[in-house]
């Protein structure tokens, strides 16, 4: 049987930033994942990078991930692809009193955003219907990156740190030990011994938690991302559309992704429809030209879907569940931005070291007491 330090199961972005920061600090790591790294959700992840969060802690945890995305190569030797684009957030007039605070909190972190009127919007960006805008908030750092890149840098650089890695090994046994960590069985019947154990699993988070002793309350839910061409059409800031529900960022120069907001059906991470159907093209096409008309010029260039792991206030959850054994999961879809950075606080707590207090509101047995954090805006919690 090996031994390690820590066992972390998952190569997403989550794992693969946690393994690289375990390794910076001395730990003897071995990272588990049933198929390749970002070979889950995070390969499907549509990437956007921004800080435009109402909860302090993930604000900061956002906003120091994009500057590593920003010099990513001297970090890890790999490029992430991040390109800045800027993106703007339309909000209905019952948001505005809250943007308010918001944005002055931003900009006090840092993170450079703009509160704009509604004629504003429209000097800036004249394409826009503003049926039913109250204000919009403008992050000027904000982009996207390169998901397998981002992920695969961090793994890569974790390896040559002295990470370990078990590719193609799905964790079938979690064995709580009685001093903490876990003896941990893969699908081919290997055990390792792990100090402490890091299930940074997504949607397979829960069950595996479950050996623990613990049922976690999430739940997997199918999200599309619909691809366009421009087709000629003139290109279209990348923003979120609180009002319509759904998100839009350029991919390259000839394409642009659109997804939805809001809550979607719950699936089978193991069996879900993977291909996007035409009907949900039309839908999220619907939506975009509502408020953006010239874009019914462009193209419709399929998509994909992928899964979110969902917490019940759609904010992580993150903490030791068991001696020895923690999750960083639930993450609702808004986790690509944040676990760059993120994965330092994990690896921090995982070790046993001084971590930043505001990681404690993420506790995973908050909702026992009927805590939940209050973040976003109404339906679009996912803006945490």
């Amino acid at each position: 049987m090996e031994t390690f330090d820590v066992g972390v199961i998952g190569a997403g972005i989550h794992g693969a930033s946690a393994a690289y920061h375990l390794a910076q600090r001395g730990a003897r790591v071995v990272v588990f994942e049933r198929s390749t790294p970002a070979g889950g959700p995070t390969g499907r992840s549509s990437a956007i990078c921004r800080a435009y969060y109402t909860n302090a802690f993930l604000a900061r945890c956002a906003r120091d991930s994009i500057a590593m995305f920003r010099d990513f190569e001297a970090l890890t030797g790999r490029d992430a692809g991040f390109r800045r684009t800027g993106l703007l957030f339309l909000h209905p007039p019952e948001d505005v009193e809250a943007m308010r605070g918001a944005v002055d909190r931003l900009n006090a972190l840092g993170i450079a955003t703009d509160l704009l009127t509604p004629d504003e919007v429209a000097e800036r960006f004249p394409y826009f219907d503003l049926s039913g805008i109250g204000a919009a908030a403008f992050e000027r750092g904000a982009g996207y990156a390169d998901p397998d890149a981002a992920t695969l840098g961090l793994f890569d650089r974790a390896l040559a740190l002295g990470a370990h890695a078990r590719l193609g090994r799905r964790v079938v046994g979690l064995d709580p030990q009685t001093g903490g960590g876990a003896v941990l069985e893969a699908d081919d019947g290997s055990l390792f011994s792990c100090a402490a154990v890091l299930i940074a699993a997504g949607p397979w988070t829960r069950p595996l938690a479950l050996q623990a002793g613990v049922d976690l309350p999430l739940h997997v839910e199918r999200h599309i991302v619909a691809v366009f061409r421009w087709a000629g059409a003139e290109p279209v800031q990348a923003h979120g559309d609180l009002v319509g529900g759904y998100y839009f960022r350029p991919e390259g120069t000839e394409l642009y992704l659109v997804g939805p907001l809001p809550a979607e059906p719950e699936a089978d991470p193991d069996a879900f429809a993977e291909e996007i159907a035409d009907h949900e093209v039309a839908r999220m096409a619907e939506l975009v030209v509502r408020r953006v008309p010239h874009l019914v010029a462009s193209e419709a260039a399929r998509g994909w879907a992928s899964l979110y792991d969902v917490s019940p206030d759609w904010q992580p959850v993150i903490g030791q569940i068991a001696p020895g054994i923690f999750v960083d999961a639930g993450t609702s879809g808004h986790g690509f931005k944040l676990a760059p950075a993120l994965g330092s606080h994990v690896a921090a707590m995982v070790l046993g070291q001084e971590t930043d207090p505001g990681l404690v509101e993420f506790d995973p047995f908050r909702f026992e007491g009927g805590r939940t954090i209050s973040a976003g805006y109404r339906e679009a919690r996912i803006l945490g």
